[in-house]
């Protein structure tokens, strides 16, 4: 079976603040962050909805593309957002989450 990687956004809601991470593990990555199992930011802030993803062949260019979309303004990601979710619809079902 073929492993892929995503770099995936997560928000608190529509304009709110973008959280941006790599896993090989979307759907469990999301599922933690929704039930707030990962403490930090993403916990304190109560950012669960996934709004945005993109899978990868190799971790290399999904932490590349990470690092990249992490040094961008917050515009920059709110417009990639919108550009694929311009409801900011939470993705979790799309990817096998209820």
């Amino acid at each position: 079976m073929e492993r892929r990687f995503y770099v995936y956004l997560m928000a608190s809601r529509i304009g709110g603040t973008p959280y941006v991470g790599v896993t090989s593990r979307l759907a469990e990555r999301s599922y933690e962050h929704r039930h707030g199992l990962v403490p930090g930011f993403t916990k304190t802030c109560g950012i669960k909805k996934l709004v945005w993803f993109e899978p990868h062949a190799t971790a290399e260019s999904a932490i590349r593309r990470e690092k990249q979309i992490k040094q961008w303004e917050r515009v920059w990601k709110i417009q990639l957002i919108e550009e694929h979710n311009p409801r900011w619809i939470d993705l979790a079902p799309e990817i096998g989450l209820g």
